[in-house]
């Protein structure tokens, strides 16, 4: 089993990643073993380097893109290969943008605000560090509807086809969080506990970027799959719900087990975490565009609105 390794992490897919390596971890299972083994560049050759978490925004986008056009044809709604690119573009745009400016106002504790131009340029010279996907997703959903408003066809249809896919590419990221040796969770003497090294110390921990893979994206992503493959798709709004409200529940339950950013701590009582709060709203947008189908129950379709 390999040393225990420093790993200066980012968030976002601009990464530059550092290994090194430390005294030997303790701990050996083989989940931990397998961390050991992973190194966050996917390859390299000269200057250029590829990074796991660049390679899981990019396959992530185009797995979303294919499942919403099979999706789509499914519903036989009529959308083109183009149509789906253009979104597909819109929605990385605006989830980067999103992404980068909800870490800004929600995770950094103020440091930005001071150093502005660090939002846009990193910390020197170290790359951009810092993504939100509560604030990801804000700036997708923004960018698609741009994206619908531009080809005039229905942003309701769009979402519910889009997020179909979208789990697949959470559980992408998620992996490559693991991979990334961050967003790691508390100590735990379960079997499966991981030891990260670094600034998690030597002592296994809940490997909580991989509970979440699996519930926010492989379940989440069957429950919607299943759904969507039925004789009559669910009524417009439907499928968005089920993603916004599943992933708001996951996250919430599973920052339990997960330590919250050092910069931030804990909010209140010694367990609320910004990302329990910022679920919050999830859980409550999620039921009512759920019960906004359950009322109106239109029918999936093609034209703006």
């Amino acid at each position: 089993m390999e040393p225990g390794r420093i790993v200066d992490t980012t968030a976002g897919p601009a990464l530059c990643v550092k290994v090194c390596l430390v005294g030997a971890p303790q701990g050996g299972t083989m989940l931990n073993e397998l961390y050991h083994s992973l190194d966050p560049v996917a390859f390299s050759a000269g200057p250029i380097t590829i990074y796991w978490y660049g390679l899981a925004y990019m396959v992530g986008a185009l797995l979303a893109g294919f499942v919403m056009y099979r999706t789509q044809k499914r519903w036989n709604i009529g959308f083109t290969p183009d149509d789906v690119m253009t979104v597909v573009i819109a929605v990385v745009f605006g989830l980067l943008i999103g992404g980068r400016l909800g870490y800004v106002l929600f995770y950094s504790n103020g440091y930005y605000f001071t150093h502005p131009l660090e939002i846009f340029f990193g910390t020197n010279g170290g790359g951009i560090s810092g993504m939100s996907f509560h604030g990801g997703l804000a700036g997708g959903l923004l960018g698609g509807f741009i994206a619908c408003r531009y080809l005039r066809i229905s942003p309701l249809t769009v979402a519910d086809a889009s997020f179909v896919g979208v789990p697949l590419a959470l559980c992408l990221g998620r992996c490559a969080n693991f991979v990334n040796g961050e967003l790691w969770g508390k100590p735990t003497d379960l079997p499966w506990g991981v030891v990260f090294g670094g600034a998690a110390g030597n002592v296994p921990r809940h490997p909580s970027q991989l509970y979440e893979a699996l519930l926010e994206g492989v379940v989440l992503f069957a429950i919607l799959y299943v759904l969507s493959r039925r004789a009559k798709p669910l009524s417009q709004g439907s499928y968005l719900g089920i993603f916004v409200l599943g992933y708001g529940i996951v996250r919430f339950l599973i920052e339990f087990v997960r330590l919250p950013d050092a910069q931030l701590g804990y909010l209140a009582g010694g367990w609320l975490t910004m990302g329990q709060l910022l679920s919050l709203p999830l859980i409550a947008v999620g039921a009512a565009l759920l019960v906004y189908a359950w009322k109106t129950r239109r029918p999936q379709h093609r034209d703006w609105l």
